[in-house]
């Protein structure tokens, strides 16, 4: 992906701002924005829906053995079929799907990324110290590419946010490392270079959403040529599952263990909640607010997973680890204050 050569110009920093509408991809449909606070809330749901996937997925590995390949490709199958089908009346045409392929394609890949690595960081660093280093790392990653490709400023707010985020991750690593081992993790390090990797996935996942807007905004495409944010994670989605049909024959695809119930149930709540629901919700949010703020407020994640660590996995974390997921929280309430803060944003 190349950066253009000049900054976008303000009307144009924003997909929202720019007259994308929220739901676009069906001739004749009337164009709508998403308000910014409606934006954020979203963004926020998504976040703690997350929060909660680790913890499903932590169960899930110790109920039935099913390792990071496996838990992502039930996640993404299931997600890809639910929102297909609930939209099965209103599905792209394949012109238009031979346009968006490549986009697509990345945001797949992205997608595969964030969720491999973070599968497996949970399970080698424990879900909250893997989960908060993510979710920590990922806005500052994003900002900086940000910063790189679009020319987003996010001002003196967003970059005092940025500092706290990289406070709290370090206080995350080096107070957290000795709760990743009591909390089931077995190889804190490596689950921390592992949370590194999949923050990489989710901020290249939400720049490629605002930039696939930006770019079609700048094209003069009407606002109908695009595909709308479900389906986009619809996309996401099934281009993921081919994406990791390779690796299947390799691992473990099926449940064993005896716990059938327990097992499928978690697999169908992984496919329903975090993943179709908060998916649709979370590309819906990325059309009026910035990668750099999206991405930061999924830092709400780390909350959810160190209440489900503590109350359902005994994880125990030092006091520097929870002092970490507080200035990262700050560091979340700061960006979508400076968000609230631009000029040109909707409602």
């Amino acid at each position: 992906m190349r950066a253009t050569s000049r900054t976008l110009p303000r009307s144009l920093d924003r997909p929202g701002a720019a007259g994308l509408p929220a739901e676009a991809g069906h001739p004749g449909a009337a164009p709508r924005l998403l308000s910014v606070p409606r934006g954020l809330a979203y963004a926020a749901f998504a976040a703690v829906s997350w929060g909660t996937a680790g913890a499903a997925a932590t169960l899930l590995h110790q109920f039935s053995g099913l390792g990071p390949f496996a838990i992502t490709f039930w996640r993404f199958s299931l997600g890809a079929l639910l929102l297909l089908a609930g939209r099965i009346r209103r599905l792209p045409r394949w012109r238009q799907l031979r346009r968006e392929w490549p986009w697509l394609l990345a945001t797949a890949a992205g997608m595969c990324v964030f969720h491999v690595c973070y599968q497996t960081a949970i399970v080698l660093s424990g879900l909250a110290v893997g989960t908060a280093v993510t979710l920590g790392a990922a806005p500052v990653l994003t900002a900086l590419a940000a910063r790189l490709l679009f020319g987003e400023r996010i001002g003196r707010g967003g970059a005092t946010a940025v500092l706290l985020a990289v406070g709290g991750l370090l206080l995350l690593a080096f107070g957290g490392a000795g709760a990743g081992t009591a909390s089931g993790g077995t190889a804190p390090l490596w689950g921390y270079l592992a949370a590194l990797g999949s923050a990489a996935g989710l901020g290249a996942t939400n720049l490629l959403s605002q930039f696939q807007a930006q770019t079609q905004a700048q094209a003069g495409r009407p606002g109908g040529s695009g595909l709308s944010a479900p389906d986009r994670a619809a996309g996401g989605f099934a281009v993921g599952v081919v994406l990791l049909l390779p690796v299947l024959p390799f691992v473990q695809l099926l449940p064993t263990g005896g716990r059938w119930v327990e097992a499928y149930g978690l697999i169908a709540f992984l496919g329903l909640v975090p993943s179709a629901l908060a998916y649709a919700l979370m590309f819906r949010s990325l059309t009026v607010v910035s990668a750099t703020t999206v991405t930061a407020i999924a830092m709400l994640e780390p909350v959810a997973a160190l209440l489900l660590g503590a109350t359902l996995l005994g994880e125990r974390l030092t006091a520097p680890a929870l002092a970490g997921t507080g200035v990262l929280l700050l560091a979340v309430l700061l960006l979508a204050l400076a968000e609230r803060r631009r000029p040109g944003r909707p409602g």
